[in-house]
């Protein structure tokens, strides 16, 4: 079949989102079907290892502040490669932006649509322009109200399938996380790495790979780490990936005089690199109250690395508290040091015990089975074609909060596009709901 793909964001960014896109595409693709990636341009232009077609959209690179780009409203640039690619579904990955151009795609071409909600995105809402508790609640309800418009909903864990539906989700949900290609992680030069980031061979090693954002609660996790740390002088801390939090992460080792015991790689990794960091590490750090699924976590027990996390939605699903990891109830940084301790004071027998918990649990996010789940949603989906049409009330009540969405945008967008296109091309005075692509 062929499938759409429609993203906010997309590789040559690093982030959940973005990896999940990549990495479903091109399992479609290794099982015969075609995928068409739709994304927004990126400042870093168009990313070399896409294992698949993009086509790009204008967008406002580093959109307040942040590493993601918002696309501009330019209507019908998308429909001759659309004529051309035929998709058979629509998969939406945002319910705003590009998530409102897939509904009106799905709807003008009477194709399912399926979207994922990735993300709370009620954590997320200080990168946008008036945040507030209103601005909280007016997102998950464009969530909950864009999940009923569409044909099927993929939650990436459990705990957040359970969390939608009590939101008011009322579409099918499928549990589907994204996986994991073991042959990406599994083997890996940890000494190699050691001695490329200056970590002693026999220090105890703290990692965390992922985006250094405010929302992923990385003060809590720098906190604990450099307690931890001063009890323990062989421990060093591997910090890798990028993002705003990386220099206030760095303040805390700094005020506690541990600059030289914390390793921060420049750039983001990716490959056998990457690899070979996570092999690196004794135990993966991981704080985020914000993940609906534990992605990272996977990655690093694909590399037989445990885990203490903070339970929460996406880590409970892949943390079993004393066989692959600790799994802490509460955010409380004496527990968590409590679980470093237990993790750095085991004998060999018990690490061993943790590393094979970890590649079990690997073993269920393997890319080929997520991917087979995903495929069967779209072939049910297909084949029933759009029987019976959407309920008015579930489009009267997305096409409301379109129109608030349009206009906490439009006023920046259309500025932005005046300037580049003119106004003629952007037609700034229709809304979204009036628009055909």
């Amino acid at each position: 079949m062929n499938i759409l793909m429609m993203t906010n964001t997309y590789l040559p960014h690093t982030g959940g989102v973005a990896r999940s896109v990549a990495w479903f595409s091109e399992a479609y693709e290794n099982e015969g079907h075609r995928v068409l990636v739709i994304a927004p341009t990126f400042a870093e232009g168009e990313a070399e290892d896409s294992p698949v077609e993009v086509f790009r959209v204008p967008a406002i690179q580093h959109f307040n502040g942040s590493d993601f780009s918002v696309r501009l409203p330019i209507p019908g640039l998308l429909t001759s490669r659309l004529d051309s690619f035929r998709p058979d579904l629509v998969h939406s990955h945002h319910p705003f932006l590009l998530g409102d151009t897939a509904v009106r795609v799905a709807a003008l071409r009477d194709l399912p649509l399926v979207f994922t909600h990735h993300t709370m995105y009620e954590q997320y809402t200080h990168y946008v322009p008036g945040d507030s508790t209103a601005m909280q609640r007016f997102v998950m309800r464009l969530a909950t109200e864009y999940a009923n418009v569409c044909d099927h909903v993929i939650a990436p864990s459990e705990s957040i399938a359970r969390l939608i539906h009590e939101r008011g989700v009322e579409t099918p949900i499928s549990p589907i996380p994204t996986g994991i290609d073991a042959a990406k992680f599994a083997v890996g030069d940890g000494l190699a790495a050691r001695r490329r980031y200056n970590i002693p061979p026999s220090a105890f090693v703290i990692g965390h790979v992922g985006r250094l954002a405010e929302e992923k609660n990385l003060g809590f996790l720098a906190e604990a780490s450099v307690e931890f740390m001063d009890e323990h002088p062989d421990s060093h801390f591997l910090l890798v990936g990028m993002g705003p939090y990386a220099e206030t992460f760095k303040s805390i080792f700094g005020r506690e005089g541990m600059l030289d015991r914390l390793h921060h790689p420049e750039g983001y990794l990716s490959g056998q690199t990457l690899a070979d960091a996570y092999h690196a590490m004794d135990v993966f750090g991981f704080a985020s109250k914000s993940e609906t699924q534990g992605m990272v976590l996977a990655e690093a027990m694909t590399a037989g690395v445990p885990v203490i996390a903070i339970d929460a939605p996406g880590a409970r699903e892949v943390v079993r508290d004393g066989e692959n990891g600790r799994l802490i109830m509460e955010e409380d940084q004496a527990q968590f040091q409590e679980a470093m301790r237990w993790v750095a004071n085991s004998d060999e027998a018990r690490r061993q015990a943790l590393r094979d918990g970890a590649l079990s649990t690997a073993q269920d996010f393997s890319m080929s089975l997520c991917a087979r789940k995903m495929l069967d949603v779209y072939s049910n989906l297909t084949s029933a074609r759009r029987q019976s049409s959407l309920d008015d009330s579930n489009w009267a009540a997305l096409l409301r909060v379109i129109e608030e969405e349009w206009n906490i945008w439009s006023g920046l967008t259309h500025a932005v596009s005046d300037a580049l296109f003119g106004a003629d091309e952007t037609e700034p005075d229709a809304s979204p709901t009036q628009k055909a692509v």
